[in-house]
């Protein structure tokens, strides 16, 4: 039995995910690394390959058709024999030397039988030309080194949402959910970590930068430019959310936390259909709030109470001026694009 599975879904990612395996083959074989090809037309799987032959008791290479991120993800788990999982970006890496300071303790877990649903650590955005790297953290929030549950929490800063990169589920909670990513849509992660939450009883913080995310190649998904262009699939991705929000009933903490992320996605939906500037992108605007109206009007109008959500609500000179001056500052303080 593996302690943890790590998916590295892969497409053309021939010149970069080395750093990504290197980085987890420190922990031996208590970590399985499931390398995904999404379809690559590079020589990925070749790279992959020769990983599995060298470390077979470790790596493994699943060669799929190209259906984009989450499917890849939904091969990983589908795959996974890991009693934890997580998901590293071809492009990313992990601090080694806390990679084994988490699978042991995951493993102390499993050997004491003590039921921890999601362990969140730090992550670091890792821009290219920026020396001093961002770590987000979330000891002012969440209760360090101990179990807890949601009802423990306080209050998130605008900054501390809890994210792919900072999550590592175990396998059982993510198939009680029964999580299904769309295919050819970028963005997903952000149902990936969202639609568990409810299931998760047990947490623990390590308060530990692991996870390096990187930022900085032009075509990356997270790219301003690339974000504009892939407009819709950010809303596909936002109205998922939405529609996960009453799926499942969730502890006071934890919906309030779920609502409060759907309020950052939509926001930032919002905002770059705004920056897009076309009366088709405004139309698209307004009718993401519309939808969210539709299935609860009792968050609809909760979002907008705040003054970001009152400021969506108009599209006059001055409002649409204040959002994109708020949005430069914000990602100029967190560089996280």
């Amino acid at each position: 039995m593996k302690v943890l599975t790590v998916a590295i879904p892969c497409y053309n990612s021939a010149e970069y995910m080395e750093n990504a395996i290197e980085s987890v083959l420190v922990a031996g074989d208590e970590v399985e690394i499931l390398i995904v090809n999404d379809g690559s037309t590079d020589n990925t799987a070749d790279i992959a390959k020769q990983y599995e032959e060298k470390y077979p008791s470790i790596v493994k290479l699943i060669n799929k058709p190209n259906g984009g991120h989450g499917d890849a993800v939904n091969t990983g788990i589908k795959y996974a024999t890991g009693v934890y999982y997580k998901v590293l970006d071809s492009d990313d890496w992990v601090n080694s030397q806390t990679l084994v300071k988490i699978v042991d303790f995951l493993k102390e877990n499993i050997e004491k039988e003590i039921e921890l649903d999601m362990l969140i650590t730090n992550y670091v955005y890792d821009k290219v030309g920026v020396k001093k790297k961002k770590s987000i953290g979330y000891k002012s929030c969440l209760p360090v080194e101990r179990y807890f549950t949601w009802e423990e929490t306080k209050h998130f800063k605008i900054s501390q949402n809890i994210l792919m990169h900072s999550v590592i589920y175990k396998k059982e909670v993510l198939d009680k959910c029964k999580i299904q990513l769309p295919k050819h849509t970028f963005y997903v992660d952000n149902i990936f970590v969202f639609q568990p939450f409810p299931y998760v009883k047990t947490l623990y913080y390590m308060n530990v930068d692991f996870y390096h995310y990187f930022i900085g190649r032009e075509d990356q998904s997270v790219n301003e430019k690339v974000m504009m262009s892939r407009i819709d699939q950010q809303i596909r991705v936002n109205k998922i959310m939405m529609d996960h929000l009453d799926d499942v009933e969730a502890t006071k903490k934890c919906r309030r936390y779920m609502e409060k992320y759907l309020y950052m996605i939509t926001l930032i939906s919002s905002i770059y259909l705004i920056k897009i500037g076309t009366k088709e992108s405004i139309e698209k605007k307004d009718e993401l709030w519309r939808y969210i109206k539709s299935k609860n009007k009792k968050v609809y109008l909760k979002m907008r109470s705040k003054f970001l959500g009152m400021l969506m609500n108009h599209n006059n000179f001055m409002s649409i001026y204040l959002l994109k001056v708020i949005y430069a500052v914000v990602r100029k303080i967190f560089k996280f694009n």
